[in-house]
């Protein structure tokens, strides 16, 4: 996204006044889904699709705001009363409201903003917008406010002004991140490493099965209760234990018959997984992508056998995936829809899209999207 396309716009909307650009990247996660709520590890990185605002202090007590995307106006003040009703428009209220709460001064401002991160393909636009306006504040007023509690704030703005009870990851990612690594966060001890991801000669890819199936929040739920089933039995016998993180899969067995076959598949795949987490830590650090994608395909048959949060269409592209000799493949987010996410040969690469979305097409009737993305920096001031 350029530049001059967002001024442009700024210009525009704002008497031919400029103020300054700020961006924040959207994020993938390589390994370690449904881990985070058992205190174990994800992976994520942030891409080269995000927010670009600019922004402007305007001498008033209110928020003047254009979306260029949707091409949609919105005003308001930043008391809790004034809550717009516009969606999009609430993200930029509450990091304004956390912001204050935490005692800064938060003065009116003008912003038109802009993305590129595809919605509805798991990469976290929402987190990319929060985290835009976050870092600009921050950086604008001289807040002094450190980058975690940034993210928190990113956070904090889903939680109580949109109504998604998030992790922190999806933020974390956005504010953290760093060309050529990924991070590996604790999300027990929020801990953090950059591992280096520099796959030579492979391609990271995205293809969006553009369905979402109705069951997610359900499921998820559902999901959260057997771990948390699991976690009480094995307490029993391991007071120690707190989280699936903190089990090994022998404590798992000794509770099988304790608690019903659902639950103890699912606290499965979530130990397997968080093991998983770890040995692509090392396989990072030694540059063995082959690896890497070996315990991708292993996390999507995890997630598709025992999480059950695959659907047809996304084990058809892992299918895919395997068919034309990917390295790596696997379902990416919450599942029943969405992306997977693949690691490439760069000259397996062409024949791999052109052949998956012809399949696709035939038996859905649909045309999967197709995103590359490339590991970025995290928040920062552009202009």
């Amino acid at each position: 996204m350029e530049i001059e396309f967002v001024r442009s716009r700024f210009i525009k909307h704002f008497d031919g006044t400029t103020g300054s650009i700020y961006t924040s990247p959207g994020r993938i996660n390589l390994i370690g889904e449904h881990t985070d709520y058992n205190g174990g590890f994800v992976f994520p990185g942030a891409v080269d699709k995000g927010i670009m605002a600019e922004i402007k202090l305007n001498g008033t007590d209110k928020v003047k705001a254009y979306s260029i995307d949707l091409k949609d106006y919105v005003e308001f003040g930043l008391r809790e009363e004034d809550a717009p009703r516009t969606s999009w428009a609430r993200y930029i209220f509450g990091v304004c409201r956390e912001l204050i709460k935490r005692g800064y001064e938060i003065p009116g401002f003008n912003t038109a903003f802009a993305g590129d991160v595809p919605l509805g393909a798991g990469m976290s636009s929402s987190a990319a917008l929060e985290s835009t306006f976050a870092y600009a504040l921050n950086d604008m007023l001289n807040l002094g406010i450190d980058k975690f509690e940034l993210a928190k704030i990113g956070q904090a703005t889903e939680h109580n002004y949109c109504g998604v009870k998030c992790g922190i990851m999806d933020q974390f990612a956005s504010i953290f991140g760093k060309e050529g690594s990924l991070i590996r966060l604790d999300c027990r001890s929020l801990e953090y490493e950059h591992f280096p991801f520099n796959p030579e000669g492979y391609k990271l890819v995205l293809i969006d099965s553009v369905v979402k199936h109705e069951l997610a929040s359900s499921a998820y739920n559902k999901r959260r209760e057997s771990c948390e089933n699991a976690v009480a039995a094995i307490r029993n016998q391991h007071p120690e234990v707190e989280f699936l993180r903190d089990a090994s899969m022998d404590w798992l067995e000794e509770v099988k018959g304790e608690i019903s076959e659902e639950d103890f598949s699912r606290a499965e795949y979530v130990i397997e997984e968080i093991q998983r987490v770890l040995d692509v830590s090392d396989a990072l650090q030694k540059g063995d992508y082959e690896t890497v994608g070996q315990k991708m395909y292993e996390t999507h048959d995890g997630m598709s056998r025992l999480y059950e949060v695959s659907c047809a269409e996304l084990d058809f592209l892992n299918m895919c995936a395997k068919e034309n000799g990917v390295t790596g493949s696997r379902v990416m987010g919450g599942g029943f829809g969405g992306c997977t996410i693949n690691l490439v040969k760069d000259e397996l690469y062409d024949k791999f899209i052109a052949n998956t979305v012809e399949a696709y097409k035939a038996k859905f009737g649909k045309t999967p999207k197709v995103y590359d993305v490339v590991i970025t920096d995290g928040s920062r001031k552009l202009a």
